[in-house]
């Protein structure tokens, strides 16, 4: 048997190749950098053609790094940033436009529109989701109103949407294959995650052609193949899934109840709640888990906006420190915050607040506060936030027969400060695991090749073989954890501007 499987991973600010080998060990690595694309403020693009241009030259370039031919991979899988929107041409594969990236808000007029007529409820019911102009459905439409032509053209059956999984698949198989995953077509506003297929009522609402959807599989089967002559021999495309749920994944998280936090800019913290779908009432979203047939398999899922940038901006803005490497050190200074408590609310608060109009603050603030206490106060709002998070989507998963959360896997550049990690134990109330690859999110995309293609046998030999690196278990007890939490809630409080 092939000995190796190769995970693209094309994320916002990079595209990227993995070589795994069959125990999920990294065996080489490559990366280039994704130039964004400003047009005006709230806009943000990227080049579709130098995402697949970048992809190509990284997956070529591991095989190299790592001493391999394509006769050594066994599958491919795919994993992506899941919104970021391309609409192109199905006989040129030219796209029509820059592609729309997952931060890009200049669809929220239409998204407000659609509020305004009361189809909120509608959209949540169907597909998990809140209307935003965060999701794909909305920046398609844009696409077909603004791009000349372009609605014209896409009646005719002419052009193709997908998400960048989608556009990646059809580049590696030279225009012969559109398709896409569940977790990419749940992020759409325009699939139905109940019946697993686009909705019609939807794609009405939005005035998108049909013609215009790729078809959906579950993250787990036999995509295509790629081209011949891109690798020497075809390679079996055989696993895809957006970023977050190929995180969960990638931490074996495969039955109800077992959650992942990914710390990064942000936070997005996924909460596996089995096949039972039921939306939200805290406001989160509900979403396609990765699946591996054609049952449905649900997570719950909540982002924080400001997690690790709350320590660029300590770098950056207040130049309490050098390196964000020195925040660890700075917090452990001091046995605890003194009584600060920090509010990050940079840019407002995501769930479970949803609060736009919300601002970042500090309290508690004496005369014997020092640098080193406001560090700690910012690595505490990560946690904060995190396990505010957390409580909220217990209480949906239990409305929704799902079981409880046990312990929480960590990943992301964040989880490697073990002050942090500590105190998000002893909030949570249950152990935090760190696992000895952090690289989570393109580990599940070739997790879920692995499968489909036979060198995996099934998912408990995935749970076998994840392996943690540390595991923090909470010393706080549960009073004084409460007690803390509720002056995290009285901060927010003070946090939402009147």
């Amino acid at each position: 048997m092939k000995k190796y499987l190769l995970a693209l991973d094309q994320g916002t600010s990079s595209s990227r190749s993995i070589v795994f080998d069959h125990e999920g060990r990294i065996v080489a690595l490559t990366q280039k950098e994704l130039p964004q694309i400003y047009p005006q403020p709230g806009w943000v693009e990227h080049d579709a053609m130098q995402i697949w241009n970048d992809q190509l030259a990284t997956a070529r370039e591991v095989l190299v790094k790592a001493k391999l031919t394509a006769a050594d991979i066994h599958a491919v899988g795919i994993t992506n940033q899941r919104e970021t929107t391309v609409l192109w041409n199905r006989k040129t594969g030219k796209p029509v436009h820059h592609a729309i990236v997952w931060q890009d808000r200049r669809a929220e007029p239409l998204c407000a529109q659609l509020r305004k007529d009361g189809l909120a409820d509608t959209f949540r019911d169907k597909t998990g989701l809140v209307i935003d102009a965060y999701f794909s459905g909305t920046k398609l439409r844009w696409l077909l109103d603004n791009v000349p032509g372009a609605r014209e053209a896409a009646e005719r059956g002419e052009l193709a949407f997908g998400t960048v999984d989608s556009w990646l698949i059809w580049q590696l198989t030279g225009g012969k294959v559109h398709v896409t995953d569940v977790t990419n077509a749940s992020r759409t506003l325009l699939f139905n995650v109940r019946t697993n297929e686009w909705d019609a009522d939807l794609l009405k609402v939005l005035d998108i052609p049909a013609s215009l959807m790729p078809r959906v599989q579950p993250s787990s089967s036999h995509f295509a193949d790629t081209d011949a002559h891109l690798f020497e021999r075809p390679l079996h495309i055989g696993g895809v899934a957006g970023d977050q749920q190929s995180a969960l994944f990638g931490q074996a998280c495969f039955e109800s109840g077992m959650a992942k936090n990914t710390y990064g800019t942000g936070c997005f913290l996924l909460v596996h709640t089995g096949s039972a779908f039921k939306p939200s009432q805290h406001g989160l979203l509900v979403t396609s888990a990765a699946q591996t047939s054609a049952q449905p398999q649900y997570a719950m899922e909540g982002s924080v906006f400001v997690a690790g940038a709350v320590v660029q901006w300590l770098r950056d803005g207040l130049r309490a420190i050098q390196s964000s490497a020195e925040v660890q050190a700075l917090a452990e200074s001091v046995p605890d915050a003194g009584g600060v408590m920090m509010v990050p609310a940079f840019t407002g608060l995501g769930a479970p607040y949803w609060n736009a109009d919300a601002r970042g603050t500090l309290t508690g603030l004496t005369r014997g506060t020092t640098l080193a206490h406001i560090a700690r106060a910012a690595l505490e709002s990560i946690a904060y936030q995190s396990a505010a998070l957390l409580q909220a989507m217990s209480l949906d998963a239990a409305a929704a027969g799902a079981a409880p959360v046990t312990e929480l896997r960590v990943d992301g550049g964040a989880a490697v400060n073990d002050l942090l990690m500590q105190f998000q134990a002893d909030l949570l109330g249950i152990p935090v695991v760190r696992p000895e690859v952090v690289e989570t999110t393109a580990l599940g995309a070739a997790y879920l090749a692995g499968l489909s293609s036979g060198f995996y046998d099934a998912p408990s030999q995935l749970s076998r073989q994840w392996r943690s690196e540390r595991r923090f278990i909470p010393t706080m007890s549960r009073d004084k954890a409460q007690d803390a939490m509720a002056r995290w809630e009285t901060a927010v409080r003070r946090a939402v501007l009147e």
